[in-house]
């Protein structure tokens, strides 16, 4: 009896989240029809194709129009014609850099995949291509120098810094950048300072 107390109070609960849910503004991630991809139903009442802002969507396809763009969604559409569920995503990245003529390759890596790391450049520069690489500790600035609590210091006193690792493969010159395992935020910044 208490057993099943307990699955009417989370029922309850569930219900409670649903309705809430429904009162929230729903998005693609609620979808389970996916006829954006499949186009073999109806969509949902909630579905962005068909709610779309018309403006939003010409200023994106606008953007493919630019030279650099183009030319990464052709290759980036190939690769994936070709190779989806095919190659290792290492092979992809190889395929994607030779369409678009990437010969430098730059990793951002993490320092606790550092071994990976070497690995994955093994493998990069037996295929030809030149590698440039650097670690999230590069620098060596204690993370309370910049305001980071002394509290996070248990996973180590040096920060990461994915701003200075952006900035050092964009000084290499780098063609297409990796990267290896940086932790949620820091991979942001990183694609933020990444040119």
């Amino acid at each position: 009896l208490h057993l099943c107390d307990r699955r009417q109070r989370q029922m309850c609960i569930r219900d409670r989240e649903m309705i809430e849910m429904k009162k929230q503004e729903m998005s693609c991630v609620d979808c389970a029809v996916q006829n954006c991809n499949k186009m073999d139903g109806t969509y949902p009442e909630f579905c962005l194709t068909t709610h779309m802002d018309e403006s939003v969507l010409q200023d994106a396809m606008n953007c493919y129009e630019e030279e650099e763009n183009h030319k990464v969604m052709i290759a980036a559409a190939e690769v994936e014609s070709d190779h989806y569920c095919k190659y290792t995503r290492v092979e992809e990245i190889m395929a994607f850099a030779e369409k678009i003529g990437a010969k430098k390759i730059g990793i951002a890596t993490c320092v606790g995949l550092i071994r990976e790391t070497r690995k994955l450049t093994d493998i990069l520069r037996y295929h030809g291509f030149e590698v440039y690489g650097v670690a999230c500790k590069a620098g060596i600035v204690r993370k309370t120098e910049v305001g980071i609590p002394k509290a996070c210091e248990n996973t180590g006193v040096n920060m990461c810094n994915p701003i200075l690792q952006a900035k050092i493969l964009n000084a290499e010159h780098t063609d297409l950048n990796i990267v290896m395992g940086l932790c949620v935020g820091h991979d942001s910044l990183f694609y933020k300072y990444s040119e």
